[in-house]
């Protein structure tokens, strides 16, 4: 496992980070999900990210009984608050009231006195960005959270961000969690270059487009039981001849460097320096092993060309 910088700062976060969503709770049991992130740890992934409202705060829960057995210094722990996570008017958003309930929640789901990396899971259009940023740099100053980030914010709302946390001198984003993957790269036009004007990390998450890019799914051939595109009718409708295309040419250039599909992907995801980290789901330890694979090498030039032109045929770009 590689370890890089959390933008700027002198965090250092393992190239893949274990994520909780759709899976500590959901799709995974107890048992289930306490092998797989410790097995993690054990492969060197220090960075486990998750959010209150995933599974209603059964995979915090998870996530801290898991690694209760690790030193506590040696793990990164990313959550996020914004969601719904109790009863009233102020059960959800970014308001300092809302941001505060939802840490001490997540703290004590999470059995741990700090979280390594808060971060506002989306934009609160009812709050203004004052209040949470004076919120999240409190609990800074308090100790109670190490860094501060920010998930499906667009280049615009992080630069506002970063402005008002200059103005004030306040602790400011130091990451940022978008969408990407090699089908889907809009924030190649504006976000990952404010990442690298201003030494923002970016902790990508679906790097893999919800099992798409695994190379598991064939032309002519149904999901079969069990598989995620069986269960999720969005997937489903992303198994397009096009996109199964696509997917068997990238998985021809995977193969002569004796790599898997998956471990394709994530290596090309890892080529920006921008990128901190790319956040993998797992179900399996042995789909766990493969992914965790995917950090430690490199694309050279001439497959990164043939890459691109291959990319170019996507209607998704």
């Amino acid at each position: 496992m590689k370890y890089r910088r959390l933008g700027r700062t002198g965090l250092k976060v393992s190239e893949i980070a274990l994520g909780g969503w759709l899976t500590f709770g959901e799709t995974l049991g107890e048992e289930e999900a306490l092998q797989i992130i410790r097995k993690a740890f054990e492969l060197g992934i220090n960075l486990f990210d998750t959010a209150d409202v995933y599974a209603d705060g059964r995979a915090e829960e998870m996530l801290g009984k898991a690694l209760a057995i690790f030193p506590r210094e040696e793990v990164v722990i990313a959550t996020k608050a914004r969601g719904r996570i109790f009863g009233g008017p102020n059960g959800e958003g970014l308001s300092r009231k809302h941001l505060f309930e939802a840490l001490h929640a997540s703290l004590r789901r999470l059995q741990t006195d700090y979280v390594d990396l808060y971060q506002v899971h989306w934009p609160d259009p009812e709050t203004p960005l004052e209040e949470t940023l004076c919120a999240l740099n409190d609990m800074v100053r308090q100790g109670k959270v190490l860094y501060v980030g920010c998930s499906n914010f667009s280049a615009t709302q992080l630069h506002e961000a970063l402005m008002i946390s200059r103005q004030h001198g306040w602790a400011r984003f130091d990451s940022v969690q978008p969408f990407y993957n090699m089908m889907r790269h809009e924030i190649e036009a504006d976000l990952l270059p404010l990442c690298a004007e201003e030494g923002i990390g970016a902790i990508v998450f679906c790097p893999l487009y919800q099992g798409l890019l695994t190379g598991k799914y064939r032309k002519g051939i149904a999901p079969k039981k069990g598989q995620r595109a069986a269960e999720n009718p969005v997937l489903r409708k992303r198994l397009t001849a096009e996109n199964l295309t696509i997917v068997e040419q990238l998985g021809k250039i995977a193969k002569k460097r004796g790599k898997t599909m998956a471990q394709l992907a994530l290596a090309w995801i890892l080529r920006r320096p921008e990128i901190s980290a790319a956040i993998i789901g797992a179900r399996r330890i042995e789909q766990l092993k493969e992914n965790v694979r995917g950090s430690g090498w490199q694309l050279r030039k001439q497959e990164l060309k043939q890459i691109d032109k291959i990319l170019e045929a996507s209607q998704e770009r």
